[in-house]
């Protein structure tokens, strides 16, 4: 409901309980009577010096109250390590021949959102929700968060135009020794909700068939490999992981200025 819409109810109601007619309001406030109408009707915008007026008549102070919308994920503000994963997350997508939207905005209500990146896959008719993590401080949430990305993604102008047949969801997390500790900490709850791996996902982008259910995956956006989503150590990597934590990953993004 607008507030024009929700005013002209309440000014209606009001009238009536105070048993004042419109054109008394009218002559009180110094306007028409079919300008009141109107403003009851919800057809007309009065000002804000006519709205003042007409709680004085009728002995009600009014004021405007703002309710931020509830952002989901922390909101669209993002550091320069969390852009660096996103940028390289969106050209190892494309490069797979996948069509690539970045920061997509989902409302919903008072709730707002962005999706990092989404990506459709023509020749499966696939869209990707992908969400980037520099670290995995809150399974709980990210469960959330990709549950509300999943319900929203088609809705919006991007999967319109693309018209996917089917959703999925992955997470990308930067590749650091904390990550493989958060992922080995959460293992039976990340099995249970990301049951698709790096081997899974690459098969997919190489053409195979789609696994259901949500997948995660490790990136490094300094690496040229070929195969460039890396398994965690829980999933049998053998190698250490290229940064020690994000800090240290902000460190080399800032040594290559």
């Amino acid at each position: 409901m607008t507030i024009r819409v929700s005013f002209a109810n309440w000014c209606r109601s009001t009238r009536h309980d105070l048993d004042i007619t419109q054109q008394d309001l009218a002559d009180a406030v110094g306007v028409s009577r079919s300008h009141i109408a109107a403003i009851e009707a919800g057809l007309a915008n009065p000002t804000v010096a006519v709205i003042d007026r007409i709680g004085a008549i009728f002995g009600v102070d009014l004021g405007l109250r703002a309710r931020a919308p509830v952002l989901i994920g922390g909101g669209q503000t993002r550091d320069g390590l969390h852009a660096w994963c996103s940028g390289y997350g969106a050209r190892r997508l494309g490069a797979s021949s996948l069509l690539i939207a970045r920061e997509v905005e989902i409302r919903e209500g008072r709730a707002l959102g962005w999706i990092d990146l989404l990506a459709f896959d023509p020749r499966t008719g696939v869209m990707l929700i992908i969400e980037i993590k520099t670290s995995l401080d809150d399974i709980g949430q990210l469960e959330r968060q990709l549950g509300w990305y999943e319900r929203m993604a088609l809705r919006t102008e991007v999967a319109t135009a693309w018209q996917p047949t089917a959703v999925r969801a992955w997470c990308l997390v930067l590749a650091t020794s904390v990550a493989d500790d958060q992922i080995s900490a959460h293992r039976d709850v990340l099995q249970a909700a990301f049951p698709v791996r790096a081997g899974g996902m690459r098969s997919m982008l190489a053409g195979g068939p789609m696994a259901e259910g949500r997948g995660i995956a490790l990136i490094d956006p300094h690496s040229r490999r070929r195969e460039w989503l890396i398994p965690s150590r829980s999933d049998g990597r053998r190698w250490p992981a290229p940064y020690a934590d994000p800090a240290s990953a902000r460190a080399v993004l800032a040594r290559r200025g």
